[in-house]
């Protein structure tokens, strides 16, 4: 069955000419009916082009897709594949949170390709503008449906997809691997007998030989990892020495490297003859790497390939790869869920990563059978070679899952309070009845009744009671005289911002002190509600960092905090003083972009519940560890196209505020180090952000006691208008607040009084809650006579 007779319009959208024994029988699902569609299959059997099948029936309607990849790096890597579809004129725009959102481009674009974290974000926000593109969605295809059953991302795919079926009603195609249930995720998704498939191992184009291999356990967990690549090793041996590739897979960025290398010196002291040192065309080629270890690595036939890699870096492994130029690939997970680069052998050499956010985790059996997948190369391979390496212990375990497979389950049970409340601050339940109804468009619905004891089935109804009791009780849902539901807005802003609900609840206890006075909100404050927050509840602090976290936290009162909560405390304060040390930086960048997320999140609550000023700390805070400068220069930040490090020069040049870079011009910073053209750009900057003049008009320098005087401030924005809060203190105690939208200029009364005190200091201060500028203040003193 050739393509180009099947869909001769779209022959050039598909990598081949034609189609395999599992596409063929699938195709009449996809391109003649319109029913749900759900198909599990070997990995490395074409289950893309099924995707790719049904994206082109939606497009050939004029409709749009939606393609749900499961991590973030798949999404980069469908936006190059699809190049193709681009040739054909039909637009793939990627949606990621790495990315700044072109609502424009996302409204016209035929093609959207998204996480399922990213997804929920935007069905949260359905109704704005920015995001009313997810309601025009005609198929949804969802790559490695198995997902459902990952820790904490399982949950919000499942939800996602149950509330995109309820905003828009869209044909959903959903592929996987293998896997035991598969009937239970076609009567999630409504998919009839006659569109759901389940292509067993016959299909897979190579047959898998896999298997456990056991090591010797040590105490050191650095040597341990060495014992288990010489294990990868002994096991790759026959295979490299008969001209076959292999693959394996390491736990972290890091180790791929570190392995590489160790195996290039087991390689050369075993003899085992790879490597392309006298191939004279292939060194020269070699001279186009980026990485410099990896340039020398790959002449030895040995290479690693991770996401930290440039993009030109990772398409050579790949394209090597292919061609046998690299013999021995060492890789993360990513690669088993992505490029489709199979080889004659695979290794697992780690069952275990670290996650910063988790501490040591065991890998996930779909990724371990995912990763196994890759073993045997079509075309070259009869039979491919998989092998798990891991400790005795756990050696039944593995092999039960080889046997077996993995029945996928529902993990929303786990995190129901907060889906429950985002589905209620979201407006689509408003009693119980409602609640009952969303639930049977969950998958968990329908596990539950395929294993009731399980799922704890009968008492579902009161569970979910309890549920709502317990949101009710924390203040994130209210129940009016009807047994009406409706959010309060902490649940609002929990669902807003993605946030665990004790996190919310840590947020809202902290505005509370604030606002009845008991707190005088300070940065520290605002770095230890996020370093404790239940987001990070599992970090933990290595023997090897914890010297250089007590360095960070000299003086700081830490007596309260674990060490997990220490950690994360002295990285955020690092980071804002851009000084973070060597020994906190593997898991830095993570706990930063988390970090950064909640402290936006706290500045909104700080925003409703307390007032502008507090916001704009909060928003200062997160401009300062997301660029490491200090707290005078921070409002630099908020000028586009000035970074870090131009903050940073242009600071110590006396050039701290957007104000001092508009009183400078151009000229100005040319001599503080800008070229002409940046200077330009920096200083137009500048003019775009909103500046204040204070004008105090007609005030007295003295005022007898017992008297009264009304005066006046005006406060004028002439600068771009913006949101912004206006205090006025005298004697540091709060007399007025104001929060408005300063378009020009705003008058705010001030009353004098002859008050019991030998004199009275008025002060009147601006700050905006969207911008990290330090707020703008001004004070007159008044004698009592």
């Amino acid at each position: 069955m050739e393509v180009a007779e099947v869909l001769p319009e779209f022959a050039d959208a598909f990598a081949f000419e034609e189609f395999n024994r599992m596409q063929r029988e699938a195709v009449p699902a996809l391109l003649e009916r319109e029913d749900n569609v759900v198909a599990s299959a070997p990995t490395a059997s074409g289950k893309t082009a099924l995707a790719e099948l049904a994206i082109c029936k939606t497009l050939a309607e004029g409709g749009t897709a939606l393609f749900i990849a499961p991590m973030r790096a798949l999404t980069n890597e469908k936006e190059d594949d699809w190049d193709r579809f681009e040739a054909l004129d039909y637009s793939v725009y990627v949606v990621t949170g790495e990315r700044e959102l072109n609502s424009r481009r996302a409204r016209r674009a035929d093609i959207l390709v998204m996480t399922p974290e990213k997804l929920d974000s935007a069905t949260r926000k359905h109704d704005s503008r920015r995001y009313d593109f997810v309601t025009d969605i005609d198929v949804c295809v969802i790559d490695e449906v198995h997902l459902l059953d990952a820790d904490r991302r399982g949950s919000v795919l499942e939800v996602t997809i149950s509330r995109l079926r309820r905003l828009c009603k869209p044909r959903v195609v959903a592929l996987s691997a293998t896997m035991p249930n598969v009937d239970d995720v076609a009567a999630w998704l409504d998919a009839p007998a006659e569109t759901t498939f389940e292509f067993g191992e016959e299909y897979r184009p190579v047959d898998l030989n896999a298997g456990v291999k056991t090591y010797t356990h040590g105490e050191n967990s650095f040597a341990d990892k060495y014992r288990r690549l010489y294990r990868a090793l002994d096991i790759a041996e026959p295979h490299l020495r008969e001209d076959g590739q292999t693959l394996v897979f390491v736990s972290s960025r890091q180790d791929t490297v570190r392995a590489a290398k160790k195996a290039r010196d087991e390689i050369a002291e075993r003899d085992i003859p790879i490597g392309a040192r006298g191939d004279y065309d292939f060194h020269t080629d070699a001279s186009d790497l980026e990485n410099d270890t990896l340039r020398q690595s790959v002449l030895d036939g040995v290479a690693f390939h991770h996401a930290g890699l440039s993009k030109n870096d990772r398409d050579l492994v790949e394209e090597w790869f292919k061609e046998g130029h690299v013999e021995l690939l060492f890789s993360t997970s990513t690669l088993a869920w992505g490029v489709n680069l199979p080889a004659r052998c695979v290794v697992i050499r780690d069952t275990k990563l670290h996650d910063p956010l988790e501490g040591e985790v065991d890998m996930s059996p779909l990724d371990v059978l995912q990763m196994l997948g890759r073993a045997g190369r079509p075309g070259y391979d009869d039979i491919g070679y998989g092998w798990v390496v891991c400790d005795g212990a756990e050696a039944d375990k593995y092999r039960r899952l080889l046997q077996e497979g993995k029945e996928i389950e529902s993990r929303l049970a786990e995190s129901l309070e907060t889906h429950l409340n985002a589905e209620i601050a979201m407006g689509t339940i408003t009693d119980l009845e409602d609640v009952m109804d969303w639930l049977e468009t969950t998958f968990y619905y329908v596990r539950g009744q395929s294993k009731p004891e399980a799922y704890d089935f009968p008492n579902l109804r009161q569970r979910v009671r309890d549920c709502l009791e317990g949101l009710v009780d924390r203040g994130f849902v209210e129940t009016g005289e009807d047994l009406s539901i409706e959010a309060t807005a902490r649940g609002v802003l929990a669902s807003k911002y993605y946030l665990r609900l004790e996190t919310a609840a840590t947020f809202a206890d902290l505005c509370d002190r604030v606002g009845d006075g008991d707190t005088a909100l300070e940065t520290g404050d605002i770095l230890e509600a996020v370093a404790t927050a239940g987001e990070f509840d599992s970090v933990s602090a290595r023997q090897d960092e914890r010297d250089a976290i007590s360095a960070v936290l000299v003086g700081v009162d830490t007596e309260d905090l674990d060490a997990g909560e220490r950690k994360v405390l002295a990285i955020l304060r690092s980071a804002a003083d851009g000084r973070l040390p060597t020994e906190l930086r593997s898991d830095a960048w993570v706990i930063q972009r988390n970090a950064s997320r909640l402290v936006s999140a706290l500045g909104a609550f700080l925003d409703r519940f307390v007032g502008p000023h507090a916001a704009n700390l909060a928003r200062r805070v997160e401009a300062r560890i997301e660029n490491g400068v200090a707290e005078d220069a921070v409002g630099l930040t908020a000028i586009d196209g000035v970074g870090p490090g131009r903050a940073s020069n242009l600071s110590k040049d006396g050039l701290a505020t957007p104000g001092d870079v508009v009183d400078a011009g151009v000229a100005g910073l040319v001599d503080a180090g800008l070229s002409e053209g940046v200077a330009e750009r920096v200083y137009e900057g500048a003019q775009s952000l909103p500046a204040i003049d204070l004008e105090w008009g007609s005030f007295p320098e003295r005022i007898a006691t017992g008297e009264n005087e009304v005066c006046e401030v005006t406060v004028r924005n002439v600068g771009e208008p913006a949101r912004a809060g206006i205090r006025v203190t005298v004697n540091d105690v709060e007399m007025t607040r104001t929060a408005t939208y300063l378009r020009s200029e705003e008058t705010v009364p001030v009353g004098v009084f002859g008050a019991d005190e030998d004199g009275l200091e008025f002060s009147v201060s601006v700050a905006f809650p969207e911008e990290p500028l330090l707020p703008v203040t001004d004070s007159r003193t008044v004698d009592v006579l």
